[in-house]
């Protein structure tokens, strides 16, 4: 078997020098105060809020927290021990009105919002057993939902309402954040990754899916070693990725695979590595025709745009 980690290692020091240099480009180039991000408490935000501070000195960050009463309750502790360890101020806000109106129209989250985390796993195998494929897949294929009645029931039903109060709150931070940046001349920056972009896992017009997103070149994997290179405090390292929208609902079980092996897979599709090849390390055929199947997928959410390259 080859090294996972000889095909996805990154120089740190280097990257880590490459980003600070584009953040302070972007600063400069539009002529902003600072930088405006939304801290979540995960890892992305806290790289980049790390290399932020680095950049241009704390002086220029502005940092907030916007709380979502579905999202984990320790998210803004983690958020809190970020900014401290920075000198950062944590501002704190709430879209819990806007999320509270949403899931008037989203029975089944709601439903499942109050069972057992430990459940979710289950449902979500049970919805792959009868559907064949996750619920995001099902996402992806909109236009297809219509050619059969079931499918279109089980969009209108089950799925709609998940995708409404996952895509909602990446939507209306982005416009909180948007207006703040507005009005303190602040740069607003995303956190998203290549990972997700590459897998659609964003929010189009998202917070996660912003015109400047500093680490966009860089796979889940690679943003951990950066994480390692910083010093990121690690109960922030060790957390699960996760869109904090429902507890227990993490990445892997919203993708159905961790992006330890999703990333070989998505570094095999920019770089047209065979099968063969993904296989000598240690992918099964069906873990590469998954990943491949939902890059594919979800190319109508990238547009046709390509993903920035600075920071790889």
């Amino acid at each position: 078997m080859r090294s996972v980690k000889e095909l996805l290692d990154i120089d740190t020091k280097e990257t880590a020098a490459r980003i600070e240099n584009h953040i302070r480009h972007i600063v400069a180039e539009t002529r902003m105060n600072g930088i405006l991000m939304g801290l979540s408490g995960g890892l992305d935000s806290t790289v980049l809020v790390t290399l932020a501070v680095r950049a241009l000195g704390k002086e220029r960050i502005c940092v907030y927290f916007l709380q979502d009463k579905n999202g984990e309750k320790d998210s803004i502790n983690k958020a809190r021990l970020v900014a401290e360890g920075l000198g950062l101020k944590l501002n704190v806000g709430s879209i819990d009105a806007v999320m509270r109106e949403k899931e008037k129209s989203a029975a089944f989250f709601k439903f499942i919002s109050t069972l057992p985390p430990i459940v979710l796993p289950f449902m979500s195998s049970l919805y792959y057993i009868v559907v064949g494929e996750t619920p995001y897949m099902t996402t992806l294929r909109k236009e297809e939902l219509k050619k059969t009645r079931f499918r279109r029931w089980i969009y209108g039903n089950i799925v709609n309402g998940l995708e409404s109060m996952f895509d909602g709150p990446c939507a209306t931070r982005r416009v909180v954040l948007e207006k703040i940046a507005k009005e303190k001349n602040l740069l607003l920056i995303g956190s998203g990754n290549l990972s997700e972009d590459l897998t659609g896992w964003f929010t189009i017009n998202g917070v996660d899916n912003m015109p400047h997103s500093p680490i966009m070149g860089l796979l889940k994997t690679q943003v951990r070693q950066l994480a390692q290179y910083l010093d990121i405090p690690q109960v922030v390292q060790k957390r699960a990725p996760s869109a904090d929208v429902l507890k227990g609902a993490d990445d892997t079980l919203a993708l159905g695979m961790s992006f330890d092996k999703i990333d070989v897979v998505l570094h095999g599709i920019e770089h047209n590595m065979s099968d063969n090849e993904l296989i000598e390390y240690g992918l099964t055929k069906g873990q590469i025709a998954r990943v491949r199947k939902i890059h594919k997928m979800s190319a109508w959410k990238r547009g046709g745009r390509k993903s920035e390259t600075h920071a790889r």
